[in-house]
């Protein structure tokens, strides 16, 4: 008599995550791994890289979640390549079989080819990233301090962000009230609310993905913060003394020691190993080909979902946006569509519904957008905080962020600004 179905689930983000949850009570030996033992909620990452939160606020062990489901297994571990003929995932130190395989493989930041620009202007995917970007930022008021050459002072002092989507608007936002309020008082030598923040931006708006409405009232906002806003500008180099952009054709020089990217993510690499082992067709961002129910063409037994998936809704040639709500939304359509493969029953094609977008911009202040109109100001901001508690992993960390947030707002007082890792790296 066969034995339950065997699901290996690559990945513990919220499209892993969502899949493990739905197979709850399924007669199935699900075998979950990812690279960390913990689930990070990455819509707060920026939080951590401008020290309101700490790391363990907003990150959860994959293990303490699942600990009461059964059928789930964890595995710390890194998925390195995959034999389709005898299903089974190759693992950096084994192998694990498998009756159906979903790749919830993630992404990673994306320098459009120019690599060498990652260690002077970190991305923001991971912890790590965000300690990084914390670490540079704080150090930054910290060598101004004692600088006495007034241009290197300026350098030390002025921040540029390279993309304006919702992460390089909630840095920036989040950049100038450090300057402005949190920091206000704490030195002697230097003033930082003479800071300076820029946000770059190719395209001609910040946030293009909302309304046109919603992107003015954010950068208004943002200016109104201190925020200066550059767009139709490319950047051409960056290094450790700063960007060099090109406006209008004219190349200019901004001088910062602190760059941070945030214009754009690719899908994981593990794409390329699939193609290469399956056959499977990527698109010119790297993400592989789907069909309408989330599968591999020629292999059924393989989902792919979230930010590594190149899927659209049925009748659309758009591909659906890489963003949380897409990946839990088909975390839980595949667990559902294996339960109904078992049973015999039709499988019907994912549909993403667009629940709404969010972003926030400062203190009170946020734009929400729900496709049939939209908001900005205090409500979206309240409601900003509401919706990103409720998805928060764990009470606990729901609790703590809760009230962090809370004493932050009274006090303007950011707790995690601790400078971690070599201080002085970049002196």
């Amino acid at each position: 008599m066969p034995g339950p179905h065997r699901i290996v689930i690559v990945g513990g983000g919220f499209g892993g995550l969502y899949a493990a949850k739905a197979l709850r009570g399924q007669d199935a030996d699900i075998t979950l791994i990812d690279r960390h033992n913990y689930h990070l909620f990455q819509p707060l990452l920026y939080q951590v890289a401008t020290g309101s939160l700490s790391p363990g606020e907003i990150a959860a062990p994959l293990r303490a979640i699942l600990r009461k489901q059964r059928n789930v297994r964890v595995w710390l571990g890194e998925a390195v390549s995959i034999d389709p003929t005898a299903r089974n995932l190759i693992l950096a130190d084994g192998s694990v079989p498998y009756d159906s395989l979903i790749l919830a493989c993630g992404a990673r930041n994306h320098y459009f080819g120019n690599d060498a620009w990652q260690a002077p202007a970190p991305g923001l995917k991971s912890l790590e990233d965000a300690m990084e970007v914390r670490r540079k930022v704080l150090y930054a008021f910290e060598a101004a301090e004692r600088e006495t050459d007034p241009a290197l002072r300026h350098a030390w002092l002025t921040f540029v962000i390279v993309g304006a989507g919702p992460t390089g608007v909630e840095l920036a936002g989040a950049f100038a009230e450090i300057a402005h309020d949190t920091l206000r008082s704490d030195f002697r030598s230097i003033n930082p609310e003479e800071a300076q923040i820029f946000l770059v931006e190719y395209a001609d708006r910040v946030l293009t993905t909302f309304p046109e409405n919603l992107s003015a009232a954010a950068g208004k906002s943002l200016e109104r913060l201190g925020v200066r806003i550059r767009t139709k500008v490319k950047v051409t180099e960056i290094d450790q003394e700063g960007v060099t952009l090109s406006v209008a054709g004219a190349s200019e020089r901004v001088d910062s020691r602190t760059v941070i990217w945030a214009a754009g993510v690719a899908p994981s690499a593990f794409g390329e190993i699939l193609a290469k082992c399956t056959g499977a067709q990527l698109d010119r961002q790297g993400r592989v080909i789907v069909e309408s129910d989330l599968t591999l063409a020629g292999h059924p037994e393989i989902f792919v979902i979230g930010d590594l998936a190149h899927s659209t809704d049925p009748g659309s040639a758009t591909p659906l946006p890489g963003v949380a709500p897409v990946a839990m939304q088909q975390g839980a359509y595949v667990a559902h569509a294996i339960v109904s493969r078992l049973r015999g029953q039709t499988v019907t094609p994912f549909r993403y519904h667009n629940k709404g977008n969010l972003a926030v911009i400062g203190r009170a202040s946020g734009v929400a957008d729900f496709g049939w109109g939209g908001f900005h100001g205090l409500v979206a901001w309240l409601l900003w905080l509401f919706v990103h508690l409720m998805f928060l992993a764990g009470f606990q960390n729901r609790l703590l962020v809760f009230l962090r947030w809370g004493f932050q707002y009274l006090t303007f007082s950011r707790g995690a600004r601790i400078i971690t890792g070599e201080a002085n790296r970049h002196a």
